[in-house]
C-alpha cells in the first residue's frame, strides 16, 4: 500500500513535468511605476495584460477561462504583436479613464508617448505589454496620488523619486494611493503598517483567492481531526512553504511557474485520491505533505513577486506576509472542521458521506487544473 502512494506521487510529478501550456490564463497585477524627474516631468509606464483588459475581463475572475469572455481574450492573445499594437493604441484613450494620476486632487492629462508590444514565440504564453505615459506636475504640487479603475483590476505601484528608495504599494481594485510628498523626503510607513499589510497580503491569498491552497488543506483536514496528526500535517506544510518561499524570493531557487503551477494541482489530486485509497492517516503523509508544501511555497513566492518587497524592510515584509499565510490556512481548518468534519467524524456514516464525495470533488478539480495547466 505504501508503494502504491509512492508511485501515485510520483506518477503525478512526471505527469506535471510533461510539456504543456504555460499559464497564459492567470491574471496577475498591472504594475505601474512613477518616476519624478527635475523640473516636474513625470514618468509613467505601466506594464499590464492588455489583452485582459481589451476583453472585458472581470477581475474577480483569478482565471481568464472562467470569464464568459474567454474566446474574446484568447482571440486577442492570437494576433501578431504587430496587429495587436495597432488595436492596443486605438483601445489607449478608453483605458487612460480609468487612469488616475493627481497632483494635491486634482487628475492631469496623461499624454502617451509609446505602447510596447513584446513578440511572443509561442501563443499559449502570456504577453505582457508596456504603455509609457507623461504628465507634468504643477510648480507648487504638494502631493501625488493614484489609482487604477476597479474594472481593470489590482495593481502595484511602484515610485521612484531623486536618490530616495523606490516606494512600492499593492492596491486592491479601485482603491487610491496614499498621499505621495512631493515638497518633503518620503519617510514610508513605518514597520508595523508593512507588517500589517502584508499579513492582509498573505492572507487574503489564501481566503478568499487561493482556492487551489484551500483545497490542498481541506484534503488535508478530511482524512483525520485528531489533533496530534492534523497539527504535524499543519506544521510541515507551513514549514516547507515558508522555506521555499524565501528561497526563492532571494533567487536561491526558482522554478518557472509552468513547472510549481501543474505541481500544485498534482499536490491537490494526491491528497483527494490518498483520502479515497485509506482510512487512516499513513505516517508518511506528513513527509508527503512537506513535499508538497515546498511545491507550494514557491507559488506564494510568485504572487510576492507581483506584489513586490519594500527593500528597506524587506523581512519584516517576508515574515509577515507568511504570518498572513498561516493565518488563511488555519482559517480554512477551522472553516472545514465548523462545516461538518468536528461534528459528525464520529458516525459510522461518515466517511461515506463526507470524506468520500469531498475527496472525489478535490481530486476531480486538481485533475482539472492538472491538464488545463
Amino acid at each position: 500500500c505504501r508503494c502504491i502512494h509512492i508511485s501515485l506521487a510520483l506518477l503525478l510529478c512526471s505527469l506535471s513535468l510533461s510539456p504543456g501550456e504555460v499559464l497564459a490564463h492567470r491574471l496577475t497585477p498591472a504594475v505601474a511605476t512613477v518616476t519624478f524627474e527635475p523640473g516636474g516631468e513625470v514618468n509613467i509606464t505601466v506594464a499590464a495584460n492588455f489583452e485582459a483588459l481589451m476583453a472585458g475581463v472581470s477581475p474577480s475572475h483569478k482565471d481568464t477561462e472562467e470569464s464568459p469572455q474567454a474566446a474574446t481574450y484568447s482571440s486577442l492573445r492570437a494576433l501578431p504583436s504587430a496587429d495587436f499594437s495597432a488595436q492596443l493604441t486605438r483601445y489607449i484613450p478608453q483605458y487612460i479613464e480609468g487612469l488616475h494620476a493627481a497632483f494635491d486632487g486634482v487628475r492631469a492629462p496623461l499624454r502617451l508617448v509609446s505602447a510596447d508590444v513584446k513578440s511572443v514565440d509561442d501563443s499559449r504564453k502570456t504577453r505582457t505589454s508596456t504603455v509609457h505615459f507623461r504628465a507634468t506636475a504643477p510648480s507648487n504640487a504638494q502631493q501625488f496620488t493614484w489609482a487604477y479603475a476597479e474594472r481593470f483590476g489590482t495593481s502595484v505601484l511602484r515610485i521612484h523619486a531623486g536618490t530616495a528608495a523606490p516606494v512600492t504599494k499593492l492596491l486592491r481594485p479601485g482603491n487610491r494611493s496614499d498621499a505621495y510628498p512631493l515638497a518633503e523626503p518620503y519617510r514610508g510607513p513605518g514597520a508595523w503598517q508593512v507588517m500589517l499589510d502584508y499579513t492582509a497580503h498573505g492572507f487574503i491569498h489564501i481566503v478568499p483567492e487561493g482556492l487551489d491552497h484551500i483545497l490542498f488543506v481541506i484534503g488535508i483536514v478530511l482524512l483525520s481531526i485528531r489533533v496530534g496528526p492534523l497539527l504535524w500535517q499543519v506544521t510541515a506544510f507551513t514549514l516547507a512553504h515558508s522555506i521555499t518561499l524565501s528561497l526563492a524570493l532571494f533567487g536561491i531557487v526558482e522554478l518557472p511557474s509552468s513547472i510549481v503551477e501543474p505541481l500544485i494541482a498534482a499536490s491537490i489530486i494526491y491528497v483527494g485520491v490518498e483520502n479515497l485509497m485509506t482510512a487512516r492517516l499513513k505516517p508518511w503523509r506528513v513527509a508527503i505533505v512537506f513535499g508538497f508544501g515546498l511545491l507550494h511555497g514557491m507559488g506564494f513566492a510568485g504572487v510576492l513577486r507581483d506584489i513586490g518587497l519594500p527593500p528597506d524592510q524587506l523581512i519584516p515584509a517576508l515574515i509577515a506576509f507568511n504570518v498572513g499565510v498561516e493565518g488563511g490556512q488555519l482559517t480554512v481548518v477551522a472553516g472545514t472542521l465548523l462545516a461538518g468534519c468536528f461534528w459528525f467524524s464520529g458516525k459510522v456514516w461518515y466517511r461515506k458521506r463526507l470524506v468520500m464525495p469531498a475527496s472525489t470533488m478535490i481530486a476531480l478539480i486538481g485533475a482539472y487544473w492538472l491538464i488545463e495547466r
